[in-house]
């Protein structure tokens, strides 16, 4: 109601009618109270629909019927709290993934530098049994030069003798003709000289040539046996590095399998704390939808409430006028009886 009500009101008090005025009044007044009662009684009911509610929803405000969701609050708590130690399980496992990674890579240079390192050695091993086999074709050839030396020792050994014998009987021939004749040089003592001096020169290159064998042969058997030293070496640093590159093999294998169940586990792990937030957020949406319900309603009771009140204020304008009407009807009664 407006002042436009208010003014008619004023203009039906100074009419001739009034009575009439007064029985509107009347009837507006019972209407205007049983509208306020109707709504009264609506919101009286909202209030106890909104108590009800919020004591289904908000633990603690409600009475002994009301849902407590602390329950759900300390879910969500440990939900949140094993989410973070999913995170922080998951950061330790690729931690030691890469940790895995870096040992493999390790063991792999290791391996490959074994592998480098045995090539080295199987190619100078391969490099010492050539050295060996010259040696021994060395060996060969000197020993075939001493057997010629030999040869040719015992035929100037045979030449000489038969030189020997020769010049032993020309000299016993040559005698008899010289002790007619006059004397003459000692054909003998010559040829002893010359063969004391080839056999001093045969001599001489006999153990010049034995020397060299000796030597030679020394050389050989130094070499050979420097070469099978480092042989035996060799073979013992390969035995080695075979059994270092199967342990390394074994170990490299340890750490893929390890790796790759590392990685499952992680996998598994994602996948089910992956499942557990999905639930919370899906939780999470439903209050949040829930709280978005309650706002909304709160508004509108909100609104409600406030048109009440504005029915209220302007009720309480009429009954004023009301009371006026009567107050003035009244005081004319009283007039009129005097």
């Amino acid at each position: 109601f407006g002042s436009s009500a208010v003014y008619g009101v004023d203009d039906m008090i100074f009419g001739a009618n009034e009575k009439l005025t007064m029985q509107n009044l009347n009837d507006r007044l019972a209407s205007y109270l049983d509208k306020v009662r109707s709504l009264e009684g609506k919101n009286h009911e909202l209030e106890l629909k909104i108590k009800d509610w919020y004591s289904q929803v908000i633990p603690g405000t409600g009475g002994p019927d009301a849902r407590d969701y602390g329950h759900l609050e300390k879910e969500i708590e440990d939900l949140q709290n094993k989410v973070n130690n999913c995170r922080v399980d998951t950061a330790t496992i690729l931690l030691h993934i890469d940790n895995a990674k870096l040992a493999a890579d390790d063991f792999r240079n290791k391996y490959e530098n074994e592998q480098a390192l045995r090539l080295g050695v199987e190619a100078d091993i391969n490099g010492l049994k050539r050295v060996l086999d010259e040696l021994a074709l060395t060996k060969a050839d000197i020993d075939m030069q001493i057997e010629s030396i030999r040869d040719e020792l015992d035929y100037l050994k045979k030449n000489h003798e038969e030189d020997m014998s020769a010049a032993s009987s020309g000299v016993a021939g040559q005698i008899n003709v010289e002790l007619d004749a006059a004397p003459g040089v000692n054909l003998l003592d010559e040829l002893d000289a010359c063969r004391r001096e080839n056999e001093a020169v045969l001599e001489q290159m006999r153990r010049d040539a034995e020397k060299w064998y000796n030597e030679k042969a020394k050389e050989v058997k130094d070499k050979a046996g420097e070469t099978q030293e480092t042989l035996v070496s060799q073979k013992s640093e390969m035995s080695d590095l075979r059994r270092s590159i199967q342990s390394l093999e074994i170990e490299l294998q340890t750490q893929i399998a390890r790796k790759a169940s590392l990685e499952s586990t992680l996998s598994g792990t994602e996948s089910q704390y992956g499942a557990k937030i999905q639930a919370i957020q899906m939780k999470i949406n439903v209050l949040e939808d829930q709280l978005a319900d309650i706002r909304a309603n709160v508004e509108c009771q909100s609104q409600e409430y406030q048109m009440l009140l504005d029915i209220k204020q302007r009720l309480e304008g009429e009954i004023s006028t009301y009371r006026t009407l009567l107050d003035s009807e009244d005081s004319k009664g009283h007039h009129h009886k005097s």
